[in-house]
């Protein structure tokens, strides 16, 4: 509650970060939305740390779920834009989307390749 008179200068920091538009704020809330399931963070985490793209048959092994339960998340996660799809005769293989890697990435104020 503010109170008539008082003095309010120096009691609230400058927002000077970058503002993002309703739209780019819809997008990235559906990247956190396909985020919000440990499944799917283990995927993408996954395949962050994989230099090549991965075969859903090497996921299967990674994960105890069904092979239509990985499928269901890896469809949500492409259907998102976190994931690539690359289909090589009978099977899929996987990678990550780097552009909305790197948006999630500016988004929450992540630093690359930095400690501090």
């Amino acid at each position: 509650m503010v109170l008539i008179g008082e003095d309010l200068t120096g009691c609230c920091a400058s927002l000077s970060g970058p503002v993002i538009s309703a739209d780019e704020a819809g997008a990235t809330a559906r990247l956190f939305k396909a985020l919000a399931d440990p499944t799917r963070v283990r995927i993408v985490n996954l395949l962050v740390n994989s230099a090549e793209a991965v075969c859903v048959c090497e996921m299967n092994a990674q994960f105890e779920l069904a092979q239509p339960t990985l499928s269901h998340h890896l469809k949500k996660l492409v259907a998102a834009g976190l994931l690539t799809r690359e289909q090589r005769r009978t099977w899929a293989y996987y990678t990550v989307n780097d552009d909305s890697l790197q948006r999630l990435t500016e988004i929450v104020g992540l630093k690359g390749g930095d400690d501090g």
